[in-house]
């Protein structure tokens, strides 16, 4: 074993081997989705996934003011109110695949790193 690997091997914890064993399966979507609420950012995690609903619910009711704008400007303030909605929703729920996309990218490093202090083939 080299000098490198031993280095490795040691400063791998059993946290990362819990870490790793935990997430030794490929997981579904619906799993991949539940583990977007643990670690560190699960509190904004949460956060930004009920804001999408709220803020979804405040599209629907800007749009339903929409179908019955009187004027000119009221519907242009409507109909600027339902874009802005619809796209904070769709940037908070691109956020939202950026965390679950980040947890899949640390798994698999975590499996490399496991597999090079072990001596294994990548």
């Amino acid at each position: 074993m080299s000098d490198f690997q031993s280095r490795l091997s040691a400063s791998l914890s059993e946290e990362d081997e819990a870490f790793l064993r935990r997430l030794d399966d490929e997981p579904g979507l619906f799993q991949q989705m539940g583990n977007a609420f643990q670690g560190k950012l699960k509190f904004w995690t949460a956060y930004a996934f009920v804001m999408s609903f709220i803020i979804f619910g405040l599209a629907i009711y800007c749009f339903v003011q929409l179908l019955g704008a009187e004027s000119t400007r009221e519907l242009i303030l409507w109909a600027t109110g339902v874009w802005c909605a619809l796209l904070s929703v769709g940037l908070t729920k691109i956020w939202f695949w950026m965390r679950m996309n980040h947890l899949a990218m640390l798994r698999e490093v975590k499996r490399i790193e496991l597999l090079v202090s072990k001596g294994a083939a990548v």
